[in-house]
């Protein structure tokens, strides 16, 4: 890419996009592409068509899609299958249709298997059953990634997919029932100190292990990956530690300062029991997460104070 490249940013107002919008103008990249969703709907057909038969983009980071937490993925399976399917369908056909010269596809941990070996390495997808709570946005999600390689194998079109680790930071939806796991821990323990409340119920039973990465440090990880590979193979993003749902809430609690009791709801599901990725192949590249989760969690949690006002449960 070179400054004036015409980069378009799919799904530049969420928690990713936003995160590489920030990114490449701090790297002095001039001529990025970002359309609101209620100009140009990533979900129809002709609509992406005209988008691209106006703009053309060079390079696309496909960071646009429909997620959420084990909540929410339970409840509308449907829409998280149709509405990524659309999207990765639309944006991958016509930026080979429209010769870009590289597409990067942001797929996600959680669509490796429920039972898998760890660290999790990339040839792992598909080796077993899925975590049954995310079926429907993981199937559509191998799909994209699957679909990134048989486009570099029929065409020769550059479409690279990494699978990055858990996700958190500013911008992050802090949406009750529809939100991952830390903005949900923030939100209910933030909810619980300024209303005095006495105890706070959590999801499961807080013995999942998760690995977390900053958003900042994925976006500056994807710029670098668009960069410096061109392989179909996908490539982890991470941050080399992991910790359990238990351990996260009482760091978030500390932090907060919420002197409560924490409860666990054991009816609810747990999802996948662990999940750490296998980071040597980017390792080997030259790339390394830099933030901390105690670092990355302060900085979340102050930007939702002051973006998000009063908690909702």
């Amino acid at each position: 890419m070179n400054q004036d490249s015409r980069i378009f940013v799919a799904g530049h107002n969420g928690l990713v996009g936003s995160a590489l919008v920030r990114h490449l103008k701090s790297l002095g990249y001039t001529n990025l592409i970002l359309v609101d969703k209620d100009k140009v709907d990533l979900r129809d057909q002709r609509e992406v068509l005209n988008f691209y038969r106006e703009y053309s983009p060079e390079y696309v980071f496909l960071a646009a899609a429909k997620v959420g937490g084990i909540d929410f993925n339970r409840r509308c399976p449907a829409d998280f299958i149709y509405d990524n399917l659309q999207i990765q369908c639309n944006v991958i056909h016509n930026s080979y249709r429209f010769g870009a010269k590289k597409l990067l596809f942001l797929g996600s941990a959680c669509i490796y298997p429920k039972i898998t070996p760890q660290p999790i390495k990339e040839e792992y997808l598909l080796s077993d059953y899925l975590e049954p709570t995310n079926e429907g946005y993981a199937l559509a999600k191998i799909a994209g990634l699957k679909m990134c390689q048989m486009y570099n194998s029929q065409f020769g079109f550059n479409a690279v997919s990494v699978m990055p680790a858990n996700l958190y930071g500013m911008n992050d939806n802090f949406r009750p029932g529809e939100c991952h796991v830390i903005p949900a821990l923030i939100n209910k323990f933030h909810y619980a100190k300024t209303r005095g409340l006495d105890t706070v119920t959590c999801f499961g039973d807080g013995s999942p292990r998760r690995e977390f990465l900053h958003v900042d440090d994925l976006a500056e990880a994807c710029i670098f990956v668009m960069q410096n590979y061109n392989s179909s193979e996908t490539l982890n993003i991470g941050s080399d530690s992991d910790i359990s749902i238990k351990e996260l809430s009482d760091m978030i609690c500390e932090m907060i300062g919420f002197t409560g009791e924490i409860k666990w709801d054991t009816d609810k599901p747990n999802g996948t029991p662990v999940r750490k990725l296998d980071t040597s192949k980017l390792d080997a590249l030259g790339w390394k997460a830099k933030k901390s989760l105690k670092d990355g969690l302060e900085d979340t949690y102050n930007w939702f104070v002051e973006n998000q006002g009063v908690a909702r449960l």
